[in-house]
């Protein structure tokens, strides 16, 4: 058999895709699964964004090719949202782009600035993206904590003293995913700081900017004075409206890597279909009230996870924002690592959740937890999850520790 392409042995095996199958198995023999496990939001989109791609969709040149920077109107509606938001100032014509999805913007960013052994700092856990959108644009990756703080700072001193070569961007993701952590300007400040002393790009994933508990809204890196001279963020349709499967997000900021960026997708598309384009931009330009009830709903699950996993017998940090909870493994499953975990979970429990070392090996002792399902179903999971705690003891007997394994 041929060896695997170049780029593609650059990729690790897909970690979450040994969870799938146990998931697949159970439901073909008819189990009942409660899927915990990709972030995918279950909610509808807003009414009146549907109704207005009902509007568009037929209308003349309508079905032709679209921008792969985007239309006008929805660069414009997400230049006002950032200035509504934010108080940043954006200017439609060279400080944004439309994505396919902020993920499709990380990957096109990294083809777009990455030569070939470039040296790039990436949080460890992170959303996997972050790390091998670069791998598969030939660079290399340092990892730096997820969390911030002065451990943070610490490892990016390092990661400058002794990379050979010199990192050229960093990237930060608040609210993280997966360990939903957050940061506040001050934070920003220093990094916006230490990257025009070192001379980093930063690239910036805040796709959960809209979901949060605590009425205190994440910030915007480019709210930081100067911060427009190295940096670009990454935002997303996909959770503050329920559009998953639309594929719309956006890069704003740095006018010379949103023109990188913009090049290298005028060669791989053509924007996303202009109907959807249409009504992403009714959402950003649209009533709030989805918006607030989106929260509100997020924020009764993640009540409700954390009230029935702790009386079930398995305690839950509660995060401050984010669709997900970034859960410690129970202390008597830490021998088996996360995947075997994520797989006894779906087999004796009848729950999905990602296993932690997925996100990088720094996340392995974690399983990430989804907020995708209703109270009702997050309240049944934890009624399987205590039976399965129950009779943990005498499944352990069966399953090769993780140690023994390695």
């Amino acid at each position: 058999m041929a060896p695997d392409f170049h780029r593609i042995r650059r990729l690790p095996p897909y970690v979450f895709e040994g969870v799938n199958r146990v998931k697949a198995a159970a439901r073909n023999q008819g189990d009942d699964i409660i899927d915990l496990g990709m972030g995918n939001p279950d909610l509808p989109a807003p009414l009146h964004v549907v109704e207005k791609l009902k509007e568009t969709i037929g209308r003349p040149h309508t079905d032709r090719y679209s921008s792969s920077k985007g239309i006008p109107g929805l660069r414009k509606a997400q230049a006002a949202y950032y200035g509504r938001r934010f108080g940043v100032k954006l200017d439609p014509e060279t400080q944004i782009c439309v994505t396919l999805g902020s993920k499709e913007g990380f990957a096109n960013m990294a083809q777009a600035i990455t030569a070939p052994g470039d040296l790039v700092l990436v949080p460890n856990p992170s959303y996997p993206i972050h790390a091998f959108g670069f791998l598969m644009a030939g660079g290399v990756i340092r990892s730096v904590p997820s969390e911030p703080g002065p451990d943070f700072f610490y490892s990016l001193e390092r990661a400058v003293i002794h990379s050979i070569p010199r990192p050229i961007a960093l990237i930060v993701c608040y609210p993280s995913n997966p360990t939903a952590c957050v940061a506040d300007l001050d934070f920003y400040r220093d990094v916006v700081t230490f990257a025009k002393k070192h001379e980093l790009l930063v690239l910036s994933d805040l796709a959960y900017a809209e979901v949060y508990f605590d009425n205190d809204p994440p910030p915007s890196i480019l709210q930081v004075p100067g911060a427009m001279d190295v940096a670009v963020e990454f935002t997303s349709m996909s959770k503050t409206f329920s559009m998953p499967g639309w594929r719309v997000g956006f890069a704003v900021g740095n006018e010379r890597l949103i023109s990188a960026l913009t090049r290298v997708k005028s060669y791989l598309d053509y924007g996303a279909f202009t109907p959807v384009q249409v009504a992403a931009t009714a959402a950003l330009n649209g009533p709030e009230d989805c918006i607030v009830e989106m929260r509100a709903t997020y924020k009764r699950r993640r009540d409700a996870l954390v009230d029935s996993f702790s009386r079930a017998g398995w305690p839950i940090p509660a995060p401050k924002a984010s669709m997900f909870a970034w859960a410690p493994m129970p202390q008597r499953f830490q021998s088996l690592g996360s995947l075997e975990f994520s797989k006894l979970l779906v087999e004796n429990a009848g729950i999905a959740v990602s296993p932690g070392v997925g996100f990088g090996e720094h996340g392995e002792g974690f399983v990430r937890i989804a907020l995708v399902e209703n109270e009702q179903r997050i309240r049944q999971a934890a009624r399987n999850l205590r039976r399965f705690l129950d009779s943990a003891d005498k499944l352990l007997h069966n399953v090769v520790p993780l140690q023994a394994r390695r």
